[in-house]
């Protein structure tokens, strides 16, 4: 059989590391064409000096199976955002999966303290707002560049997938500007599902657990994860090769539930259930 995502064009933005690497490789592997945006570059500027680029990630999609195209791009500014969607849709016709992954929060966190000194879960009124700027400023604000950019052509072609990479929100997240954050995407991917639904286009949040990204390794705290980035990356690809996404509009869905609903697992072959705070040491 071919596999699912052949001949499928997906955008993952801020895929250079982490989860949005996780999400390119996993649609690659369903054999997608996926386009790889983030800031961090072989050639360029690396966010924090890090070795991760989305030169990488755009092999590891070939190495999946899929076809890997990468792009640099600030997605904090709606200039270029609106000029990679143009690109894309100049060069391959159109957009079926657009997810944003970007996120900006945890730059300058040494896994006790925030740049400004604040340790995780320092309540609001000992803390400066000023840092709240930077959480929705590279989180829930290129999620809505990103939306609004190719939301034109997935409603001309009056169908698509829009996935916002958040956490979900049930619980407080033990951390105030953290989760207002992830409140805020949640809530645009409802607001996003309210326009964009009557168009045959789906937008969704996609909450993962304890992801073991390069940077939680680098903190020691790989112990701590439940999950790797592929499987996000094998949730987003069952959803967007299911033909009844859009009864999923404007929800946040957990991975761990989505595996059991499509019965895909982990690169290890597990199957972690949906990650929920108080269950487990953060």
């Amino acid at each position: 059989m071919a596999p699912p995502l052949r001949g499928k064009i997906c955008l993952v933005a801020g895929a250079s590391r982490g989860v949005g690497r996780g999400l390119a490789r996993g649609l690659g592997e369903a054999g997608a064409t996926v386009i790889v945006t983030a800031r961090s570059s072989e050639t360029g500027r690396r966010t924090e000096t890090r070795p991760e680029t989305v030169e990488d990630t755009a092999r590891e999609v070939d190495a999946a199976g899929g076809e890997g195209h990468h792009y640099l791009c600030d997605h904090t500014s709606e200039r270029a955002v609106d000029e990679l969607v143009h690109w894309a849709l100049r060069r391959f016709g159109r957009i079926d999966v657009a997810v944003s992954s970007v996120w900006g929060g945890n730059e300058g966190y040494d896994g006790e303290r925030y740049p400004d000194g604040a340790a995780w879960g320092t309540p609001f009124w000992r803390r400066s707002a000023e840092p709240f700027s930077q959480f929705l400023g590279t989180g829930p604000y290129p999620a809505l560049l990103l939306a609004r950019a190719v939301a034109p052509a997935m409603v001309a072609a009056k169908g698509g997938l829009i996935a916002f990479t958040s956490f979900g929100t049930e619980e407080f997240l033990g951390d105030f500007y953290y989760d207002l954050a992830k409140a805020a995407t949640n809530r645009l991917a409802f607001a996003c599902a309210a326009e964009l639904a009557p168009h045959g286009v789906c937008a969704l949040a996609l909450s993962p657990g304890f992801v073991a990204t390069e940077r939680v390794r680098d903190l020691g705290q790989e112990s701590l994860a439940t999950e790797s980035p592929l499987y996000a990356g094998r949730a987003l690809a069952a959803l967007a090769a299911d033909a009844a996404v859009l009864d999923r509009a404007g929800r946040t869905v957990h991975v761990g539930d989505l595996a059991r609903a499509y019965g895909f697992t982990d690169i290890d072959g597990r199957q972690p259930e949906r990650f929920r705070i108080g269950e487990h040491d953060t």
